[in-house]
Order: C-alpha cells, then sequence, then structure tokens
C-alpha cells in the first residue's frame, strides 16, 4: 500500500507537472503578477511594487519577494513564480496534519483523513496551480492557529508565533489576515480551558496584533513614504476600506456565499455518510471541535458581510471545515463500515458529461471552450467513472483517497484535451515578443483601453506601455507617434482587417496589433 503522504506528493507533482505543460500564464492576474515582480526586479527596488511604471497597491509584496529569491537563486524564469503557490498549497497540507494532531494527539483517524479532505476539495484543486496569494495566506492563517493553540496551551511563545503570522499574512494580502484569526482568538472562552483568567489571554492577543502590525509596518512605512502619497493613500487606507465596503472589484451580495459553498466543497459536501456522521459525534461534541466552529462560522458571516467576493477567498477556511469533516467521520462505524467508491466515480462521471455536452452547446458561455474540445475525452472519462462505481466496497481510510485521486484525473485529462484552447485564447507569447522588439528599435506602443501588464514579463519589457481609452486620445496618439504600434482589443479576429500586423484570439474576443498609420483604418469612424 502506498503511504499517504507518498500520494499526496504524487498527486500535487501531477497536478503542477500538467498545469506547467498544458496551459500558459493566464492574463490578467497572472500575467500581472509575474509582471510586477518582473519590474521591481528590473528596478532592484524590493520596497515598492511597479506596474508599467507606476506603484502597484494592490497587493503587499510577500509573493512578489518570493518570487524574486526564485529568480536570484535560478535566474529570471516562468516556472518558479508558478511553484509558489503549489508550494504554499503543499505546506499548508502538512500544516493541516499539525493542527490535526495538536488538536487530537490521541486520535490518528483525523489526522488521516485531513489532508485528504483539503486536497480533494474542488476550490482547492482548482486554483492549486494558479499563480495567486490565496495559498500563502492560508499557510499563514494555519501558523497562526497553532500558535494560537500554543498560548492556549500556556506557552508565552504562542503569542510571538501568533503576531509573526499575522505579520507575514499582513505582507501577503493586508489587514484581511485579522480577519481569519481573531474570531477564534476573541472567541476563547467558548474552546479553551485555561486556569488562569482571561485577562491575560486578551491582553496577549492584543500584544500579538502589536507585533503583526509591526512586521507589517516595517514594510508599509518606509514603503508608503518612498511611493509618494497616492500610494501611501491606497496602501494604508484605500485599497481595505474599498474592499469592504463599496468593492471597486468583485462586488457581490451578502448571500453570494450561500450557494458558492456547497459548489466549492464538492465533492464532500455531496456525501450522506459524513452528514451522517455529525450527529453521531456532536455538533460540539469536544474542544477541537468548538475551535474549529470559532474558527469558520464566524469568518464565513465576516466575509459574507465584506463587498468583494471571490471563490478563492474561501481558501483559508477549507482546512477548518476539512477538519471538522474528519473528526465527524472518525466515529466507530465509520471506520468499520464500507461504502461504494462512487464519490470517485462521480468526480469523473461530472466532468466527462459536461465535457461531452460542450460541443452540443455551444451558445452557453461556459461551454466555449468545451464546445472545442472532442466529445470523446467526455465519453472516456464517462465510461471510467462507470467503471469506478462497480469497485467493490472499500473502507473510509481509502475511500478519500480514491476520490482525491478522481478527482485529479479529471483535472488532468480536462487539461490535456484543452491544451490548444488555452495556447490559443490565453497564449500572449508571441505579442509580448513583438513588442519587445518594436521596443528595442525605438518604437512606443500603445494599449487601447486599461492595460494590466500582460505583457511586461512575457516580453521582459523595459519600458512602460502608453495607455489610451477613448476614440479621441488615440487619434492624438497616433498623430503625435507616427513611428508607434498600437494594441487594438475587442473584435472577432476574422473580423480584423489585412492591415493589421498581427492578430490573435484573447480571451474570447481578439487582441491586434496595427502601425501608428494602419491604426487609423480601424479607429478613422465611430
Amino acid at each position: 500500500m502506498i503511504s499517504r503522504g507518498l500520494l499526496w506528493a504524487l498527486v500535487w507533482s501531477v497536478l503542477v507537472i500538467t498545469s506547467l505543460l498544458t496551459r500558459p500564464l493566464l492574463p490578467i492576474d497572472e500575467t500581472r503578477y509575474l509582471s510586477v515582480a518582473w519590474e521591481m526586479w528590473q528596478r532592484a527596488g524590493f520596497l515598492v511594487p511597479y506596474l508599467n511604471g507606476s506603484a502597484y497597491s494592490h497587493k503587499p509584496p510577500l509573493l512578489f519577494w518570493l518570487m524574486q529569491a526564485g529568480w536570484w537563486l535560478w535566474g529570471v524564469s516562468e516556472w518558479w513564480p508558478r511553484l509558489v503557490h503549489p508550494l504554499a498549497g503543499a505546506l499548508a497540507l502538512w500544516l493541516t496534519l499539525r493542527l490535526s494532531r495538536r488538536l487530537w494527539p490521541e486520535a490518528e483517524g483525523p489526522a488521516a483523513l485531513a489532508p485528504g479532505l483539503v486536497f480533494g476539495t474542488a476550490v482547492w484543486l482548482l486554483f492549486l496551480t494558479a499563480v495567486q496569494f490565496d495559498l500563502l495566506l492560508v499557510v499563514c492563517t494555519l501558523l497562526a492557529m497553532l500558535a494560537l493553540l500554543h498560548a492556549a496551551g500556556g506557552s508565552r511563545l504562542g503569542w510571538l508565533g501568533v503576531g509573526l503570522a499575522l505579520g507575514l499574512g499582513g505582507l501577503t494580502k493586508g489587514p484581511v489576515i485579522l480577519l481569519h484569526v481573531l474570531p477564534a482568538a476573541l472567541a476563547a472562552p467558548f474552546w479553551a480551558e485555561r486556569e488562569a483568567g482571561w485577562g491575560r489571554w486578551y491582553l496577549g492577543l492584543l500584544l500579538a496584533v502589536v507585533v503583526g502590525a509591526g512586521v507589517t509596518l516595517a514594510w508599509a512605512l518606509p514603503a508608503g513614504w518612498a511611493g509618494g502619497e497616492a500610494y501611501r493613500n491606497a496602501i494604508f487606507w484605500g485599497q481595505t476600506a474599498g474592499r469592504v465596503t463599496d468593492s471597486f472589484a468583485h462586488a457581490e451580495p451578502w448571500w453570494w456565499y450561500l450557494p458558492l459553498l456547497p459548489l466549492g466543497l464538492l465533492p464532500w459536501s455531496l456525501w450522506p455518510r459524513l452528514w451522517r456522521a455529525i450527529p453521531r459525534r456532536g455538533l460540539l461534541g469536544d474542544r477541537g471541535v468548538r475551535f474549529l466552529l470559532a474558527w469558520a462560522m464566524p469568518v464565513l458571516g465576516l466575509l459574507s458581510l465584506v463587498s468583494g467576493k471571490q471563490l478563492k477567498y474561501l481558501l483559508p477556511v477549507v482546512p477548518a471545515l476539512a477538519l471538522l469533516a474528519a473528526r465527524w467521520l472518525d466515529t466507530a462505524d465509520s471506520a468499520e463500515s464500507r461504502e461504494s467508491p462512487w464519490l470517485a466515480g462521480l468526480c469523473l462521471v461530472v466532468p466527462g458529461l459536461a465535457a461531452a455536452a460542450g460541443p452540443l452547446l455551444p451558445q452557453l458561455g461556459a461551454a466555449k471552450w468545451l464546445a472545442q474540445m472532442s466529445v470523446w475525452w467526455g465519453l472516456g472519462l464517462i465510461a471510467l467513472g462507470m467503471l469506478v462505481m462497480r469497485l467493490p466496497r472499500q473502507p473510509l481510510q481509502r475511500l478519500v483517497p480514491a476520490t482525491l485521486v478522481a478527482g485529479t484525473l479529471s483535472l488532468v485529462i480536462l487539461s490535456v484535451a484543452l491544451a490548444g484552447v488555452a495556447k490559443r485564447a490565453y497564449d500572449l507569447s508571441e505579442v509580448a515578443r513583438r513588442i519587445a522588439e518594436y521596443q528595442s528599435s525605438g518604437h512606443p506602443v500603445l494599449n487601447v483601453g486599461k492595460y494590466h501588464g500582460q505583457y511586461q514579463f512575457l516580453g521582459r519589457l523595459t519600458h512602460p506601455l502608453d495607455q489610451a481609452d477613448s476614440k479621441k486620445s488615440v487619434l492624438d496618439w497616433v498623430a503625435s507617434h507616427p513611428d508607434g504600434y498600437v494594441i487594438i482589443y475587442g473584435r472577432s479576429r476574422e473580423d480584423v482587417p489585412a492591415e493589421a500586423d498581427y492578430a490573435q484570439l484573447y480571451r474570447g474576443d481578439s487582441l491586434s496589433l496595427w502601425s501608428a498609420k494602419a491604426a487609423l483604418a480601424p479607429w478613422g469612424s465611430p
């Protein structure tokens, strides 16, 4: 029998290698984050992030620092930045294991189940190989929770650990780390057993927050001074307040997570055995369960109240929910009973049905990708899933790994099937190379519309791109830069006139490159 740790390592490796081989960096987020790291690298200034020549205030610098640390060791590359987030995910699995053993040192069942439950969750598998910040935030949250339990056990160093984790979280995604950690710490009388008074507990928590603020401010204060007034106002107030009260991006109603949470927690949210296990174990069965409820439930409520919402924002809560599920499943009847691996089969059948039906439903926006994939991939997944469902009944300790492997296999097969489509629609390497050639020859380049840094890293650009949002500003730029080039978006590729220097698919539409003189053709009329 393969060990659990080796299984997780194999699944992780397969997912990461598949991602590196089958998909390009995805605009807008992935290309933007690498471009920010690239501009910091170019400037040899690691205090203020920059994007297209301007200070970039939307994210703190920890992810960019980690990217540059790898570049310093191995040279500038694409593969290392794409490994940072998956490596954070692997570390988060190990920390989940440690947290389980800290909560229930006498029980091996939760430790055996929890990392597999985390890893096999749909939202985790989908975002594991992305270039993002969220799994780094998960690591900071788990470190803070482990340190919080040490503090509850009487360790004064525990509060130092909480403070350092809060500081790293602040350097990862800003003050949102407080939202993920403070509710459990404030609710300590609900889950912790202490002989000392609670006054000392809350004093320790206050000191931990001060330490965390000190770590974050050690970067933010000099960065705010160096970046200028607009950047300073953005990092100290604009970004956080804007996302909480009236998000300038990803604004959704308060109930938005209610239908998304069960989808993000697939396939486990469909598992009857898990739901049956809750009353058997008891909703508030032990200290560990109470700790996890004090962690997860307030965070889910607070995330619902925050204006900006995305599915990936739920990732820091996934380990808490997985640990709860592992504890509830760890009952005598669950350990002894066997069950058909239908859940693993479902992880193959459902994506197979979507893939098989995709070519028949081109009118659906979500099916545009699938419409370009052969129906045989979907039929193959369905057949494989039906075969898995007919396998013999398995004990709980094998059902979770089998479901994880099935979900991974579906993702790998769909990634391979869609590799060509992804390259045609999202790979910006060629246009970035052309822009670099234009700039190296002394030709300025204009991006029509908001520029998100798609080309800076891919083209290793050394100069910013100009930007224009209106027809008049484009025509004025063309008139004053007759030797320049223009990037235009939004036409179907078939409608791009032959005068364009270059055209390609881009996120469902197209982009085209024009010389300044030829650009008058598409912009000469409304």
